[in-house]
C-alpha cells in the first residue's frame, strides 16, 4: 500500500474525511502506530526521539557532537534553582505537584476534571504560581521553560503516558486537538500531517522532516535557530507562521488541545527532553 493510499485511509478512519468521529483515542493510537511502523519498520522507540537525525548521517554526527556539551545544561540548572526557590508565601513548586514534581513530566498534558480543560505542564506551573500569589510567566521561553526543562530532565527515559479519561469533556478536547492537527490552514492550505506524516523523512528547505511520532518527546528544546530554549508551543507557533497561517495563541485552550493530541501520538516513546534541535 502506498503512502498516499495509507494517508487517505488514515483520514477516513479518523472521521476527518466525512466530519464524523469514527474512532476513539485508543483506536486512533493503534492506527497511528501502525502507520509509522509501516513506513519506518526498523525504528526503535529511541529512534523516534532522534527525529530528523535518523535521515542524515552528517546532521546526526553534528547533533552527537553538540550533545557532548548540551547547550541546554545551564537552562536545566537555572530551572532547578527556580523550582527550589520559595515563593513570597513560603511555598514552592514542589507543593503543587505530586511526588514533589519529580518524574511526572511525561504525563503532561493532563485533562483536569475540576477545571474541565486540558492543563499542559506550562499551564500547571503558571497555575501553581497564581495560587501562591505570583504572576504567571511566558509559556514559550524564559524561566517557565527552564522549569519545564528541569522537570523533564527529572523524568528523562520514562515512557510518555498521556491519558484521555472517560469524560466527554476530555474526549472533546482530544478531538479538537486532532481536528486542529489535520486541518489545512493558511494560504498554502497546509496541515501538520502533510509534513510529518505524508512527507516524513523527505527533505524540505535543506532539512529532513521528522515523523510526528516521537517529536513531542524532545521538548522543551534548545534550537540553534532560536539561540535559546523554547517550549513545544513555541515550535507550533513558528511552524504555523512558516506555512502562512495565523498561529494559535500560546497558552490558549486551542494550543493546549493541540499539544494534548500531538503528545499522545508519542505514547510509549521515552521522554528525551530537554534536547537540542537545529
Amino acid at each position: 500500500m502506498t503512502r498516499e493510499i495509507l494517508a487517505v485511509a488514515l483520514l477516513a478512519g479518523f472521521g476527518l474525511a466525512t466530519g464524523s468521529v469514527a474512532a476513539g483515542p485508543a483506536e486512533d493510537l493503534k492506527v497511528y502506530q501502525a502507520y509509522f511502523e509501516q513506513h519506518f519498520p526498523d525504528f526503535t522507540p529511541e529512534d523516534y526521539t532522534r527525529g530528523m537525525y535518523n535521515f542524515s548521517q552528517d546532521k546526526r554526527a553534528q547533533y552527537e557532537a553538540i550533545m557532548e556539551f548540551p547547550p541546554y545544561e545551564m537552562a536545566v540548572e537555572e530551572g532547578q534553582e527556580l523550582f527550589a526557590t520559595p515563593f513570597a508565601n513560603g511555598n514552592s513548586y514542589s507543593n503543587c505537584f505530586e511526588n514533589a514534581g519529580i518524574g511526572i513530566a511525561q504525563t503532561y498534558p493532563r485533562f483536569d476534571a475540576e477545571r474541565g480543560k486540558v492543563m499542559t505542564l506550562g499551564m500547571a506551573i503558571n497555575d501553581c504560581r497564581v495560587q501562591n500569589g505570583e504572576e504567571p510567566l511566558d509559556v514559550v521561553k524564559g524561566p517557565l521553560v527552564y522549569i519545564e526543562a528541569y522537570m523533564s530532565e527529572a523524568a528523562r527515559g520514562k515512557a510518555i503516558d498521556i491519558t484521555v479519561p472517560d469524560d466527554p469533556r476530555a474526549l472533546a478536547a482530544y478531538e479538537e486537538g486532532k481536528r486542529i492537527y489535520f486541518t489545512r490552514r493558511g494560504p498554502r492550505a497546509f496541515a501538520c500531517y502533510h509534513c510529518h506524516w505524508e512527507a516524513a523523512g523527505a527533505r524540505i528547505r535543506g532539512n529532513e522532516l521528522s515523523p510526528a511520532r516521537g517529536q513531542a518527546a524532545n521538548f522543551p528544546a534548545y534550537r540553534s535557530k532560536w539561540g535559546e530554549m523554547g517550549s513545544i508551543q513555541r515550535r507550533f507557533k513558528g511552524c504555523m507562521e512558516e506555512f502562512g497561517a495565523k498561529p494559535l495563541k500560546p497558552g490558549g485552550e486551542d494550543m493546549a488541545n493541540l499539544e494534548y493530541f500531538h503528545r499522545r501520538l508519542s505514547n510509549g516513546i521515552p521522554l528525551n527532553a530537554p534536547n537540542n534541535r537545529f
